[in-house]
């Protein structure tokens, strides 16, 4: 602390004493370059004297004597102005005077010139214009004055640090009175303190003998291990304790074989070679659990602490703790736990454990399981070698793959065959299992019966496609007149076709290349037709889901070219923005297709009430930044409240007069099955915004690496 306080006394003396030689030199220099200023003006003012009794000589007699010095008393008058220029650079009225001075001199010196060469003319003229000479006068004088005002400001200055100086010069004496003080009483301190230490020392040689006799008590009381040793590994003495614990006697003590180093396997080399270096660092160890061989080759695991003898730098004790016990009941408590929070965790009907080769090794199953394996039927086989009706072989393959690489896995599914031929489904989840050095040891995990389950979303499953089969009729129901207007278009132009066709063979000669073109534009016309039925035909019949690749924006523009006669009907500006590169998307066509189609008509039926402001619809397709892809349908309606963002997609759920509330609920529950995401909001300034995103598929390699980074998911 003290060397702290002179250290900052030094440095603040410095700073000061710096600042103070920094402020005395510019007041110097200052006051030097003042004085400079005022003998600079003197000599122009006398020099300015000399060219006026020159010149004024002269015109009054025309004496040419009196110009022998004309050319000299100019230079120095031009020689003076440069040189108070550069003297008042620094002080911008100054330097604004002394330029104006310069080019008063410059101007009135030719205009003297002028009146000498002219003199024999109008000598009264002469003697005014040198009259004029006043007016430089005049400027010197102000500038003379402004100068001595500074000078007078400079003598203050220099007086105040003078000032300072002299406080300065008191503070540091008052400063090193008081560390002179300060250092007086901690040297007294110090001596005090020496003093109390001597008497602790004495005291604490009474109390290591008094420890020693205890020591000696704790060693041949034999409740613990204890050893005496050196730091070279050399087990000096050990109680009785200790060597049963190791089974070795006093003959193999006293023989000199019983070493730390040999005694420990070498997995805690590394551990003994911490200990010494932290007992010789700090000369005690705190408790540490590690293994000692016994005499007979098995191992023991033990708690050790020492510290080292003050008297004998490289030797000291330490007692040895048998933890075979312990260890026995926290390796038991710890299965005990793993097994009921894999229980808690899966709310399990079966538990099962496997080992490194994935045979079954122990299983349990709820009392309230029926139909399940008789005990033991299924021990020391792998779960591929039970007979199982699903999975297939390549998701068994993938599953092999997963146990291989000692990964989590859950909600793996497997069908068993029931009595009466009908299919059991069960869902297997499993965590791997390795011991304390790191190997993989086997699986524990648990399987739950789902069939009812499975049951269940097969019949939802089967009621959501009626429901969506029901409502796409119903849409193909409301675009009655744009199905008929895109029929229409390419059977009339068949007709239309044909009718040329007709013409052109009826010619004379009969135009064969026009007839031709003609017939191909008839087979083109015919194929446009085909589609828009086909795709009718798609959106209407019931098929089972598929799980195509296809390009959205193509199944967009589709359902665009199926409502356009409507939007044209309600007067609706349609915009698109369809990202050209779209990834293709994996899922069921007709499906998705149907989604959009209910967006486009539920965004034409909001805008049917509007008269005052233009309708405009735009439909959007990107790529979104985590990969996916996003479609959203934006119109200009009178929006949704807040309260309805979300409630919009619950079933029976409308906000229309007529609708029965099942068209966005159909379509979320479409969307999500297809792994993807569905959500409405307010468009601004008005209107309602409906978009859904779809993921794109995932390389099973990417898939791979993020179990690896986050096996709990």
């Amino acid at each position: 602390m003290v060397v702290a306080v002179v250290l900052a006394v030094v440095v603040s003396t410095g700073f000061f004493g710096l600042r103070y030689w920094q402020e005395r030199q510019a007041a110097s220099l200052a006051h030097e370059r003042s004085r400079q200023v005022l003998d600079t003006l003197d000599r122009l003012r006398a020099v300015i004297a000399d060219v006026e009794a020159q010149r004024r000589e002269y015109l009054l007699t025309l004496d040419p004597s009196y110009l022998k010095a004309y050319g000299v008393s100019d230079e120095s008058v031009r020689r003076d102005t440069q040189a108070l220029q550069a003297l008042v650079a620094n002080d911008p009225l100054q330097n604004h005077r002394a330029g104006h001075l310069a080019l008063t001199v410059a101007a009135k010196l030719r205009e003297i010139d002028d009146i000498v060469k002219t003199a024999g003319i109008s000598g009264l003229a002469a003697l005014t214009m040198i009259r004029s000479l006043d007016e430089i006068r005049s400027q010197i004088d102000q500038m003379v004055d402004h100068e001595r005002l500074l000078l007078v400001d400079q003598e203050k200055r220099a007086e105040a640090l003078e000032q300072r100086k002299a406080r300065l010069i008191a503070t540091a004496i008052v400063i090193v009175a008081a560390l002179a003080v300060v250092g007086l009483a901690l040297a007294r301190l110090e001596a005090i303190r020496r003093r109390k230490a001597i008497a602790e020392n004495i005291a604490l040689h009474g109390d290591l003998l008094a420890r020693d006799k205890k020591i000696r008590r704790l060693v041949d009381a034999n409740i613990v291990g204890i050893i005496i040793w050196d730091l070279e590994g050399r087990i000096l003495e050990a109680n009785d304790a200790f060597l049963r614990m190791l089974g070795y006697n006093r003959d193999d003590l006293a023989s000199g074989c019983l070493s730390r180093t040999d005694l420990t396997p070498v997995e805690w080399h590394d551990r003994d070679s911490r200990t010494v270096a932290e007992l010789k660092r700090k000369g005690t160890v705190q408790p540490f659990e590690k293994e000692y061989f016994r005499k007979d080759g098995s191992r023991v695991p033990v708690l050790l602490g020492g510290v080292m003898f003050e008297q004998s730098p490289d030797q000291g004790v330490s007692f040895v703790l048998d933890l075979t016990e312990r260890k026995r009941a926290e390796e038991a408590l710890r299965q005990s736990e793993e097994r009921f929070r894999t229980l808690v965790q899966f709310s399990f009907d079966v538990y099962w454990e496997t080992d490194a080769q994935h045979r079954f090794t122990h299983q349990e199953f709820a009392d309230s399981l029926a139909e399940a394996p008789a005990p033991g039927s299924e021990i020391g086989k792998t779960r591929w070698e039970v007979p199982y009706l699903e999975p297939d072989e390549e998701a068994w393959r993938k599953h092999r793959e997963t146990l291989d690489a000692h990964l989590p896995f859950r909600d793996f599914e497997l069908a068993r065959a029931g009595p009466d031929g009908s299919k059991r489904y069960v869902s297997v989840s499993g965590l791997p299992v390795f011991d304390k050095t790191g190997r993989f040891v086997g699986y524990r995990g648990v399987g739950r019966h789902i069939t009812e389950r499975r049951r269940a979303e097969e019949a939802l499953r089967a009621m959501q496609a009626e429901l969506a089969h029901t409502n796409r009729v119903t849409t193909m129901g409301q675009l009655t007149a744009s199905i008929a207007h895109e029929v229409n278009q390419p059977i009339a132009a068949t007709v239309t076709n044909a009718g040329a066709a007709l013409r052109w063979l009826s010619a004379q000669p009969p135009n064969l290349g026009e007839v031709g073109d003609s017939l191909r534009r008839i087979v083109e016309d015919g194929k446009r037709a085909g589609n828009v039925i086909d795709g009718i035909r798609a959106l209407i019949n019931k098929v089972p889901p598929r799980n195509d690749r296809f390009d959205l924006n193509e199944a967009i523009l589709e359902m665009v070219a199926l409502t356009r006669s409507e939007m044209l009907k309600h007067g609706i500006l349609l915009q698109t923005g369809l990202a050209p590169g779209l990834p293709m998307v994996k899922g069921d066509r007709t499906q998705l297709q149907q989604v959009i189609l209910n967006l486009i008509l539920n965004a034409i039926e909001a805008m049917d009430d509007i008269d005052e402001r233009t309708r405009e619809l735009r439909i959007n397709s990107e790529t979104e930044a985590a990969g996916g892809v996003l479609v959203t349908v934006r119109d200009s309606g009178p929006g949704l409240a807040p309260a309805d963002v979300e409630r919009v997609f619950q079933a029976f759920y409308t906000t229309k007069a007529k609708g029965m509330g099942m068209g966005l609920a159909i379509c979320r529950s479409m969307v999500e099955a297809h792994r993807g995401r569905m959500w409405a909001s307010a468009n601004e300034p008005r209107g309602a915004v409906f978009q859904f995103s779809l993921p794109l598929e995932q390389d099973e390699s990417v898939q791979a690496r993020q179990i690896r980074s986050n096996p709990a998911a």
